[in-house]
């Protein structure tokens, strides 16, 4: 990915936040978001999903912590939560550059609610049901 396209695909998640509603965005304010091109081996590590493992290039999200429904005290210790948004998905997943920007942003705003859900407690088969797979 270039410098060029990570700022383009920088600045659909600036707009797509932009234009969440404002209890979304305050829900953000939460959670670190961070935008990576691919998931780092680190964060690899923590998925079970070996087909995901095996491919990471097809993830485009990931919620990394406890969701705020399983927060106690004893974890008073450990990082906050983080939603990571991986460039070189979503853009797969769209349709490549070749595509619009409008498409872009579109699986940028499933990918953001999807992994939100999660720091809200929801699981997959939550998400599914509300159309965010």
């Amino acid at each position: 990915m270039t410098p060029a396209q990570r700022e383009r695909f920088d600045a659909m998640v600036e707009r797509v936040i932009g234009e969440l509603a404002p209890p979304i965005r305050r829900l953000l304010e939460r959670v670190s978001v961070v935008v990576l091109d691919r998931p780092t081996p680190d964060l690899l590590e923590g998925i079970d999903d070996p087909e995901a493992r095996a491919d990471p290039d097809s993830l485009c999200g990931l919620h990394s912590g406890h969701a705020i429904t399983e927060r106690s005290v004893d974890q008073s210790g450990e990082l906050p939560s983080q939603i990571h948004l991986f460039r070189v998905g979503i853009v797969e997943l769209a349709g490549g550059w070749g595509g619009t920007d409008d498409s872009i942003e579109e699986e940028i705003r499933i990918t953001l609610l999807h992994e939100l859900g999660h720091e809200m407690g929801l699981d997959e088969d939550d998400l599914y049901d509300l159309g965010y797979d």
